[in-house]
């Protein structure tokens, strides 16, 4: 079970020796998180004037990062992130560019598609690895899981920003100025952050390297619960991401989707850090099941609202509930996940959240075609009891005898 966590916690985790410069620049990497693909997609309808097209290319840069998550994971557990970080940061900058030029030169969406695919794969994944490195710099307890907190909600806030700014950026007279900037971001940060002295030192210990399991880190049951709550939770946000701008749509505001969208995550940062001090349930093996259930059913609430004004108030209610998930997946990696495999697990998480989102806005997008919004929030809804209810059945895999059997399981 993870320690509650006080505002002098937030404070020692992020003025700890050698946090500042792994902080800063992983906060300049993580900036264009989810920028660059709604970029992308904004940049290919202008060109080609074909939103369907541009959902498969933005698709497709999805699909690439959720590979490239655990990938670049299971190296860096390896070899830590310096290396893996520079040479992804030189590739994923050449692979930008022919993007680029292939959209300038009216390749076909199969080209844009395979390239998006690179894209997304060789994206830096600074983010894990600034979520492993905190396993360096600070010891178990509550101001390791205030780091955690920080980590789950910084991504909330870039959550936030990277879509307007992309939004703003397509409206320049060059409509790729946001891939180019987004990824010029991502680019420093990373490099930024690889060298770091902080991120330089970083090794697996002889002990804490990992073992040979084609598995890897979803070796152990426990990592495997925490992976099938990430994918709950990624797919209910796709389901509403593309619910809420369809009401918005339907109620002859269209303008107003992405800004009510943005009211999910300014309650999720409040009551993300307020929940951090003082977590429920205690018991992770609990925690995991309550959150995802108490999420669904404030994603069906969303289908009772009448009004835009109503439905932005629901929302601000369901919000509530997302950094608490973020920081639970992240604490929880501590439990279930094998030795050495830090960044790779949580590498699992993200590519977790990604594919859950992506099948989540694929359904979502059908029951909005057939019914309307609220159809697809009641949906939402219930899958997520559903596959609360397999947390539930699977909660003895994270319970703290289990999860040591296996460890000890796992080095003889």
């Amino acid at each position: 079970m993870s320690e509650s966590v006080s505002p002098s916690d937030y404070r020692s985790a992020l003025s700890a020796p050698g946090a500042a410069a792994p902080v800063i620049t992983s906060l300049l990497a993580r900036l264009p998180i989810a920028m660059i693909g709604l970029a992308l997609l904004l940049y290919v309808e202008q060109e080609t004037g074909t939103f369907a097209a541009a959902g498969l290319v933005s698709a497709s840069t999805l699909t690439g990062v959720a590979f490239g998550s655990v990938l670049q994971g299971r190296v860096m557990d390896r070899v830590g992130p310096t290396v893996p970080l520079l040479v992804m940061s030189g590739i994923f900058t050449v692979l930008v560019a022919a993007e680029i030029a292939a959209i300038e030169m009216g390749a076909t969406v199969t080209v844009l598609t395979v390239l998006a695919f690179t894209v997304g794969l060789t994206e830096p994944m600074t983010g894990p690895a600034s979520r492993a490195l905190w396993t360096q710099l600070l010891p178990p307890g509550a101001v390791r899981d205030a780091a955690y907190s920080y980590e789950a909600i910084s991504m909330e806030v870039f959550f936030i920003l990277g879509p307007g700014l992309a939004g703003l950026l397509v409206a320049m007279p060059w409509p790729g100025t946001g891939v180019v900037a987004g990824s010029a971001c991502m680019v420093v940060g990373s490099v930024g952050f690889a060298c770091t002295p902080a991120a330089r030192r970083h090794r697996p210990l002889p002990q804490e390297r990992p073992t040979g399991s084609m598995l890897g880190a979803l070796a152990t049951p426990g990592m495997r619960t925490v992976a099938v709550a990430a994918l709950g939770f990624g797919a209910l946000l796709g389901m509403v991401e593309v619910a809420v701008p369809a009401a918005a749509e339907e109620a002859g505001k269209p303008a107003l989707g992405g800004l009510m969208l943005s009211v999910l995550s300014i309650s999720s940062v409040i009551v993300g850090i307020l929940y951090g001090m003082r977590p429920w349930p205690r018991p992770m093996h609990l925690r995991l099941p309550a959150l995802l259930l108490g999420f669904a059913a404030l994603i069906a609430l969303l289908a009772l609202p009448g009004t835009l004004w109503g439905l932005g108030l629901a929302l601000l209610l369901a919000g509530s509930l997302i950094t608490p998930q973020s920081t639970a997946h992240s604490v929880a990696l501590e439990l279930a996940a094998p030795v050495g495999t830090a960044t790779e697990a949580f590498g699992w998480v993200i590519t977790a959240v990604t594919l859950g989102a992506a099948a989540g806005q694929s359904l979502s997008g059908h029951l909005v075609e057939r019914s309307g919004p609220p159809l697809a929030f009641v949906v939402a809804g219930a899958i997520g009891a559903l596959l609360a209810l397999a947390l539930w059945l699977r909660r003895a895999t994270l319970l703290p005898s289990t999860i040591h059997s296996e460890a000890t399981l796992a080095t003889m």
